[in-house]
């Protein structure tokens, strides 16, 4: 963050010091909710937790180099302190159902203007870009490579991971201080405001919008109602920013009309103005496309997996010239990217020779289908085609229409001709996914239904051969990664015992 003085950040959240002997003691360095990662000069975040409470780690904090503690209450060391009604945050992804007393939100709600303060002062100074990245699916992937193609022009600072509520987006927000030239931003909702509310916090000059899907259908009720939040990023851009619109997706190409800010189309479509021709797919389901932008063309062959990758990588490169790459060096960047993320599309093959695709972080219909299509290309690609399994598990969040996505991804698996379908799982969208591909035509042992993740990693060993290519992907409140780690580490140790 920029620096402050402890009295500077009192009057900017509207908190009043307590046992502090130097109101104009100066914050250096970062904000931290987690007392282990407290460095000399930073702001301890006392948070509720589910399990814990922050403030009783303040003193800790403040002993390991915190100048002081933003809290909602006196805590014995010097402190920060926001009253209970301080402000309102919007419920996003982190819940705070534990919070009875609102110190919760009270401290949310100052770390989020915090934040918001801080990033302003940096663009006025410093000249510091936020580049904002939504959609249904896709952000993480975009946003680790935003980062690659920024690098290039200066410092970048992104969150780890998809830390992208509305804890994460202000503690990544202040992450960036007077060095960063580029802070890029994930913004997640889960209703309509969300997405506006974290705009405050961190006004975005550019942002990029990649799809309307239904992830968390269930939240937003219509797929209208996604378009909607998801547009409140471009609504919030200034006259002068950019608007990044997927040309291919015409409840995104739609948002146009609802930003003041210069648009810029991307995708495969002829009227894109940054579009991508030629794509091929390799042996590792890598894409291969040419790159077309301002008249020129490039040849790009990405590093990351999936041919999903391509509309990323479009959002990602035209963000990159907006800030003043040429196109050689976005084409560069993008060649060199590596999936920055845990989870995400991590593609590893074992000494004996079976490849993971651990895309077990998240899912929804639209990732599920381009995890789907990746396996079967990565599989069936080479000079002898291998056997494929798909591990499931539920994607949460869809509401009512749960049992007709899930049934869906099993007759897509089916029509993919992926070679094991294995389900996780005993409630009724599993059983629909199951269901979904017998009826599709898996008639023998292609699919099967197991009730958890011991079943799934009994069967697997049991049954997995080298040269096999296995993706798990589940929402991740199922913890299928969990498969997915044991395969690594089997395959590891079968090396080692053969050694």
């Amino acid at each position: 963050m920029i620096e402050m003085t402890l009295r500077e950040i009192a009057d900017v959240v509207g908190g009043e010091l307590h046992d502090v002997p130097d109101p104009e003691a100066l914050v250096t360095g970062s904000v931290e909710f987690d007392s282990r990662r407290i460095g000399p000069g930073d702001l301890f975040l006392a948070l509720p937790g589910a399990n814990s409470d922050g403030h009783d780690y303040a003193a800790n904090a403040v002993e390991a180099g915190a100048v002081a503690v933003l809290a909602a209450r006196p805590v014995g060391v010097p402190a920060i302190v926001v009253a209970p009604d301080a402000g309102t945050v919007p419920a996003t992804s982190v819940a705070l159902s534990h919070d009875g007393d609102g110190s919760g939100a009270a401290v949310l709600a100052a770390l989020a203007e915090l934040a918001r303060v801080s990033t302003e002062r940096l663009a006025e100074r410093t000249g510091l870009t936020v580049v904002g990245v939504t959609g249904s699916s896709g952000k993480t992937s975009t946003k680790d490579l935003l980062a690659a193609v920024l690098a290039p022009l200066g410092p970048v600072v992104a969150p780890p991971g998809s830390f992208n509520n509305e804890l994460g987006h202000p503690w990544t927000a202040l992450r960036a201080d007077a060095d960063t030239k580029f802070l890029a931003l994930e913004m997640s909702a889960r209703g309509v405001g969300h997405i506006a509310a974290l705009a405050r916090i961190a006004p975005p000059r550019i942002g990029v919008v990649l799809n309307v899907g239904t992830a968390h259908l269930g939240e937003f009720g219509s797929r209208e109602a996604i378009a909607q939040a998801k547009g409140e990023l471009v609504e919030a851009l200034p006259a002068e920013g950019l608007a990044v619109l997927n040309a291919d997706d015409p409840n995104v190409a739609a948002m146009a009309s609802r930003t003041k800010a210069r648009v810029v189309m991307v995708g495969l479509s002829g009227d894109a103005d940054i579009r991508a021709t030629d794509v091929t797919t390799d042996d590792q389901a890598r894409a291969r496309f040419t790159l077309h932008a301002g008249g020129e063309s490039v040849p790009v062959q990405l590093a990351v997996h999936g041919e999903h990758q391509v509309g990323n990588a479009l959002s990602a490169a035209a963000v990159a010239l907006e800030c003043g790459a040429d196109l050689a060096t976005v084409a560069q960047a993008l060649s060199g990217a590596r999936a920055a993320s845990v989870r995400r599309m991590d593609v590893r093959t074992t000494p004996d020779g079976i490849t993971v695709i651990n895309d077990s972080y998240n899912a929804n219909p639209d990732s599920v289908r381009a995890a789907l299509k990746a396996l079967v290309t990565l599989a069936k690609s080479g000079p002898e085609p291998r056997r494929s399994w798909a591990v499931l598990g539920e994607m949460g969040e869809l509401g009512d229409t749960s049992v007709i996505e899930h049934d869906a991804i099993g007759r897509l698996a089916v029509r993919l001709d992926v070679d094991r379908l294995i389900v996780v799982g005993t409630g009724r969208p599993s059983r629909g996914m199951h269901q979904g591909a017998v009826m599709e035509g898996s008639w023998g042992e292609e699919s099967i239904l197991v009730p958890d993740i011991s079943a799934a990693i009994a069967l697997l060993d049991d049954e997995i051969a080298a040269g096999d290519v296995v993706l798990v992907k589940a929402s991740k409140a199922v913890g299928l990664w969990a498969v997915a780690e044991h395969l690594t580490r089997a395959g590891e140790g079968s090396s080692e015992a053969a050694r």
